[in-house]
């Protein structure tokens, strides 16, 4: 491919894909005309219509002027999200245990 067609059209640089469950995500650098990078984020959900699988897909494009903000503001996000599940606060349903008491008939 010549310069010059490379230039007529946005182009992939890099993906990263991350599979979680029902969800896909997918990391795309791509780079502009000008050949500027910017980020795609975006999540592929399965689900079902009408019997049927079916994807659905959700985009949020980053570009270079935002990626230090998002990237600050992810992070103490998630910073905050392992600080309150430390504080036990927040308990996921598997990490949930019942408790038990032992009674034994005799007291009943």
């Amino acid at each position: 491919m010549d310069e010059t067609n490379r230039n007529d059209r946005n182009e992939e640089v890099f993906s990263k894909v991350v599979r979680a469950g029902k969800r896909t995500y997918f990391f795309d650098i791509k780079s502009t005309r000008g050949n500027d990078l910017y980020l795609t984020l975006t999540e592929s959900k399965k689900s079902m219509v009408n019997g049927r699988m079916s994807f659905q897909k959700h985009k949020i494009f980053l570009y270079k002027e935002d990626f230090e903000k998002f990237s600050d503001g992810l992070q103490e996000v998630i910073e905050k999200i392992a600080e309150l599940k430390a504080s036990g606060a927040y308990k996921n349903e598997d990490e949930e245990q019942e408790e038990y008491t032992t009674v034994s008939f005799d007291d009943l």
